[in-house]
């Protein structure tokens, strides 16, 4: 338990780095010549980063047998709604100065801020039902099945990233095969777990 709470420790520093770099170069006024773009560019990639990390926990766990990965989830997934929420909050505050008519039309008009920010209101209830109480009240099978959206998020914020790029798509391109990769491997266990299942009833 000991090794697990220190894990969970250095796990929650990292994950505060990206942010501390941020505040450093803002300091150190070495944000670039678009400032604004970069914050909220550097947020929103680590908001995906966060996302995939997250989902791939349960594969690392089944291959390396170290069960205990599970508990550090809800960690990763909570930090990857900090760093989205932060992601709105720079473009909603320093971008737009909180125009809500402004922010509201960006919504409708620009498909990619409205397939950003769907991601993101989608992300709020599998943030709010995080706690093992909410679980608890919710019952296994019906928090699970909300806790799916995960993939339908992460597969958003490809397309967001996607959408927003304009130029170079590499690093969207490898996010999507990321994510395919992690999904994948979800539906080949699941086709697996079918098949056994179909074997062992009777002919």
């Amino acid at each position: 338990m000991k090794s697990l709470a220190r894990f969970k420790a250095v796990l929650f520093t990292l994950c505060l780095v990206p942010l501390a770099r941020l505040v450093f170069l803002a300091y150190s006024d070495r944000l670039g010549a678009n400032p604004i773009e970069f914050v909220i560019r550097s947020l929103g990639t680590w908001t995906l980063t966060l996302l995939l990390i997250t989902l791939s926990i349960t594969p690392l766990r089944r291959l390396t047998g170290w069960n205990s990965l599970i508990r550090v989830r809800r960690l990763l997934g909570l930090f990857a709604f900090f760093y989205a929420g932060l992601h709105f909050l720079a473009y909603a505050g320093v971008d737009q100065f909180f125009d809500l008519t402004a922010i509201l039309a960006d919504v409708v008009k620009r498909p990619y801020i409205t397939v950003g920010f769907t991601c993101l209101v989608l992300l709020i209830p599998l943030a709010v039902t995080s706690t093992n109480a909410m679980q608890r009240r919710l019952g296994g099978r019906r928090w699970l099945l909300l806790h799916r959206l995960v993939y339908l998020i992460a597969a958003g914020g490809v397309l967001h990233y996607f959408q927003l790029v304009k130029k170079d798509i590499t690093q969207p391109v490898l996010y999507g095969l990321v994510l395919g990769a992690l999904l994948g491997v979800r539906l080949w266990w699941r086709w697996q777990s079918a098949r056994a299942v179909a074997n062992r009833q009777p002919g």
